[in-house]
């Protein structure tokens, strides 16, 4: 059965400084016509920062979208053509001012495909050192250490509501059980 939507034609309608939003019109599977509203999104990383003691850098900081202040992992935007480890290094050292010698993919995830087209690449640094943070004219957050076990109640509890931090830190701590460590 194919249940691919088909576009006809694309309106633009906001360029921004990270999204562009269209207005498609398309075809649904049985041939009738629809409209789409797209979010292009040049993608993004999230890194889940673990010390050699098991604590976990997160991030807090004010998110104008959903009115709250969250606590996440490290992440940030692609910039184009931009691999996603050299993004993800660079977000680490941004936010954070550290840098890490292992690094461990946790996979990508895409976090509201309904409309919204980024892809969120997803790493586990460690063997971090520590230097200083290089933020951004527009950032502004707050770093903590939390230990890896309260970072997962946290999320199992829904204190932390962010998804990237939520599916990073669940994946790391099944692959954890999973290699017996």
């Amino acid at each position: 059965m194919d249940l691919t939507e088909k576009r006809v034609n694309s309106n633009y309608i906001f360029h921004g400084k990270i999204m562009t939003v269209r207005v498609d019109d398309a075809l649904l599977p049985n041939g009738e016509p629809c409209i789409r509203e797209v979010c292009e999104h040049p993608g993004g990383v999230g890194v889940l920062p673990i010390d050699e003691n098991r604590m976990v850098t997160l991030v807090r900081q004010y998110r104008y979208a959903v009115g709250e202040h969250l606590w996440e992992i490290p992440a940030g935007k692609r910039e184009k053509g931009e691999e996603p480890r050299i993004t993800a290094r660079r977000e680490l050292r941004e936010e954070v001012g550290a840098d890490a010698e292992r690094w461990t993919d946790l996979g990508k995830l895409i976090a509201s495909p309904g409309c919204y087209a980024e892809r969120l690449y997803l790493y586990k640094a460690e063997g971090l050192t520590f230097t200083r943070q290089q933020l951004d004219e527009d950032e502004f957050l707050e770093v903590r250490f939390f230990p890896f076990e309260e970072v997962v109640e946290k999320c199992l509890s829904g204190q932390l509501q962010d998804a990237k931090t939520v599916a990073a830190v669940l994946k790391a701590k099944v692959l954890r059980e999973k290699s017996g460590l």
